[in-house]
């Protein structure tokens, strides 16, 4: 790789994600210049596209890190805030109109704000409505809002999540498949060893 070009391509990872990650970025947009076939890095339109290529990275990187901190403080700020009794789901779910119910239940199952939009064929203003009204109706029953209304504030892909579960589970021959709060997938599998020593 021509120096010139590695010292460019870092300054840009630089300036739009920091010196800790630049390295790291103009790898992986050199790992893209291979796979796209563009590996002359003499030439002056590779050069420019490599440029774009770590401009793409390092903007999506940020906006990632931007989106776990947002997600990490908002599942602090759930934890701290969390009751000490929890409140069983169906004194949550009993007594509710049949519009908040299908609500609540969508909530606690984990799907996000989106997807309970899409799947009640609601506008984004009749959500909210009834999201403060199911708010209201726990507070008017004395319960305090379950944990996962914090779901509702998250940006994370339940319903995709949980599609790539399923044949993750079958294809590693798994028992049980979950996510973090970042959306990473993990499974767990009986033990490889025969003598069952764990």
């Amino acid at each position: 790789m021509r120096i010139e070009l590695h010292a460019s391509l870092l300054a840009i990872a630089r300036r739009e994600a920091g010196a800790d990650h630049a390295e790291d970025l103009v790898q992986e947009a050199m790992v893209v210049a291979v796979e796209q076939g563009r590996i002359d890095l003499a030439d002056a339109g590779t050069a420019r596209w490599l440029g774009v290529v770590v401009r793409n990275k390092a903007r999506m990187h940020m906006r990632a890190a931007r989106r776990r901190a947002r997600r990490e403080s908002l599942w602090q700020a759930g934890q701290s805030a969390a009751p000490v009794d929890e409140v069983p789901v169906a004194e949550i779910l009993a007594g509710l109109p049949p519009a908040l119910r299908s609500l609540a239940a969508l909530v606690l199952t984990g799907h996000n704000r989106r997807e309970i939009s899409y799947l009640l064929n609601l506008p984004d203003t009749a959500l909210r409505q009834r999201v403060s009204a199911l708010k209201r109706h726990l507070v008017a029953k004395g319960l305090a809002a379950p944990h996962e209304l914090a779901g509702l504030h998250l940006d994370l892909a339940y319903g995709r999540i949980r599609d790539a579960l399923l044949p993750a589970l079958i294809r590693h021959g798994g028992r049980f498949a979950s996510h973090d709060p970042d959306g990473h997938l993990f499974l767990l599998r009986r033990s490889q060893n025969p003598d069952r020593r764990q």
